[in-house]
């Protein structure tokens, strides 16, 4: 009689995520930038001012300036492609810049339609085309963080912006600036971006002749903060406004804390009378603990005006006062 042996069993691989794996500190990487904006604002020319770029381009923005770019893509393949090739031999290219998403975008919906027989990205019917079409924006976005990753490059993505009406469920609708993408895919986009970012012109109003009209100065801005009139966000603690430059934006972000720092400082001097007594308190412990820090600074600041406005909206209106305004 033959007694089997049972076959050896491989002992477990090591968990990575055990204790003895645990790190500590802030992981510098370079930037993933997400910028999208009017026509004609300067976007190419912002993707341009970056670190050696090297463009993938579904249009002509670029036509005017002197940058290395790849063939302008025809297919979703060949946009893939591009960034594999970046993960090849070495070069000395440090920024990768799509100009734009949105001209990008159509090659994934034909890409999807050609491999599934469909009319058009619409034909699944209830939005599952552009459900599909978030798989190949992960796999973009996958592929462009390995590249970052290996290779130190940095990320901008460049984007035209529209007006949306926006469907306020607490409140009144109103319109704003997004993504001229899809709305799945352009949540997706912003979610993985470090900052958000929009650009566009500086426009006052004039309201002589009891008309209101709008007057531009010429002056171009990006927007790093959320607005209801525009999408934008940032993971560095950077000002609500900077100049439509990647010089001031690699500043505030890198080494130019000095006069931010001091920007941030002067709003909170300006905020902490109008709060109550705790909130003054805290406030001062967390300066003594994290004053150095535009980031910390930031998220005070952002505290501090939320509570200044929850103040002002809930406190009863003075006498006489027709409305309450809210700062």
């Amino acid at each position: 009689m033959t007694v089997s042996t049972p076959p050896a069993t491989k002992p477990a691989a090591p968990s990575r995520m055990a204790l003895s794996s645990v790190t500590r500190g802030k992981l510098v990487k370079p930037p993933r930038i997400l910028l999208y904006g009017t026509d004609g604002i300067g976007k190419s020319t912002f993707g341009s001012q970056a670190p050696a770029p090297i463009f993938v381009c579904a249009e002509d923005g670029t036509a005017s300036l002197d940058v290395a770019r790849f063939p302008e893509p025809e297919t979703w393949a060949e946009v893939l492609s591009a960034v594999d090739a970046l993960s090849g031999p070495a070069h000395h290219f440090k920024t990768l810049v799509f100009d734009t998403l949105d001209w990008i975008e159509p090659l994934i919906h034909t890409h999807l339609c050609t491999s599934n027989g469909w009319k058009d990205i619409e034909a699944p019917g209830y939005g599952k085309g552009y459900i599909a079409a978030l798989d190949q924006w992960r796999l973009l976005l996958s592929r462009l963080d390995a590249l970052r990753e290996n290779r130190g490059m940095a990320i901008v993505l460049l984007a035209h912006a529209l007006v949306r009406s926006f469907k306020n469920p607490i409140g009144d609708d109103f319109d704003r600036y997004e993504l001229k993408l899809n709305a799945k895919a352009g949540a997706l986009v912003r979610e993985w971006a470090d900052a958000v970012i929009f650009a566009n012109y500086e426009t006052l109003t004039d309201k002589r002749d009891k008309r209101v009209r709008g007057v531009s100065t010429g002056a171009r801005f990006i927007h790093t903060e959320y607005r209801a009139t525009w999408d934008a966000k940032n993971r560095y603690g950077l000002p609500e406004q900077l100049p439509l430059s990647w010089a001031d934006l690699e500043a505030a972000i890198g080494g130019g804390h000095g006069p931010q720092l001091e920007q941030l400082r002067a709003e909170i001097d300006a905020l902490l009378p109008q709060v109550d007594e705790q909130t003054r308190t805290l406030a001062g412990e967390y300066l003594a603990k994290n004053g150095g820090s535009a980031e910390a600074m930031y998220k005070l600041v952002d505290r501090l005006r939320a509570k200044v406005a929850l103040t002002t909206t809930t406190q009863p209106a003075e006498a006489g006062a027709s409305e309450t305004k809210t700062a």
